[in-house]
């Protein structure tokens, strides 16, 4: 059934539709570099670019307002942090780079890796997998941490309307109780959406001794081509910088 496809299944997502290698590609291209490298040289100009590329995923998703968001926080920090290394104090300029670092090398990464889960079904990421002629040891648990997220943040949301309703939230009748009624039913649960999880996991057929099929298009195309050559231009411009000043 390799190549099978459902319109249904397909026409309705929204933004750049690219293979989950090219994504990863992505992800590791914007983690790696925004976190392992310096501001000197040519990644002061590097970064930025990198950094734009989940805002420009998320807007073709038409996202808006998380794009919106992301842009100005991460153009915030940004701000913050050149200011603190040109003209605030040694230990204020300490401070402020110590916060804003955090956010203009987490952010874009954390992101991406968000858009990469909202944007990549299970079967997709799993016949890429196959592709790449990957373990199933390896296969197997990173299919149910790609659903583990999403699932908890649902659960999450599940647990913050009842609690709303219930007065309990900040500024309500009972504040300090929040963190109690929130943490402890959300702390249940990740335990119990997990052995679920790894059922549903085994229950698809995941690790059993016949190959298994997916009904999902898989392959690279233009798109794909024109997402991996920019990672490829800022590992190169990156290496360049290593040997070359400028």
């Amino acid at each position: 059934m390799e190549g099978v496809s459902f319109s249904a299944t397909t026409d309705k997502r929204k933004g750049i539709r690219l293979d989950p290698r090219t994504k990863l590609i992505l992800l590791l291209t914007v983690t790696t570099l925004m976190f392992s490298t310096s501001n000197e040289g040519i990644m002061n100009f590097v970064k930025p670019v990198l950094s734009l590329i989940p805002f420009v995923l998320i807007l073709s998703e038409r996202r808006f307002k998380t794009a919106g968001k992301y842009l100005l926080l991460y153009l915030a920090c940004f701000a913050l942090e050149r200011i603190a290394l040109t003209t605030l104090s040694d230990l204020l300029s300490f401070v402020v780079l110590a916060m804003t670092s955090i956010m203009t090398r987490f952010a874009p990464g954390i992101m991406t890796g968000a858009w990469l889960l909202s944007s990549t079904s299970v079967s997709e990421f799993i016949g890429s997998m196959e592709r790449m002629h990957l373990t199933e040891k390896i296969v197997i648990p990173l299919s149910v941490i790609f659903r583990f997220f999403p699932t908890i943040s649902e659960e999450y949301q599940a647990i913050s309307d009842a609690m709303k309703m219930r007065g309990i939230r900040f500024g309500g009748k009972n504040p300090f109780l929040m963190v109690e009624y929130r943490l402890v039913p959300l702390m249940v649960s990740v335990v119990k959406i997990g052995d679920e999880l790894s059922a549903a996991a085994l229950t698809r057929g995941l690790g059993a001794p016949v190959k298994r099929t997916n009904v999902c298009q898989i392959g690279f195309h233009v798109q794909d081509m024109i997402a991996i050559l920019p990672c490829a231009l800022c590992f190169a411009l990156f290496l360049l910088g290593q040997y070359f000043s400028f």
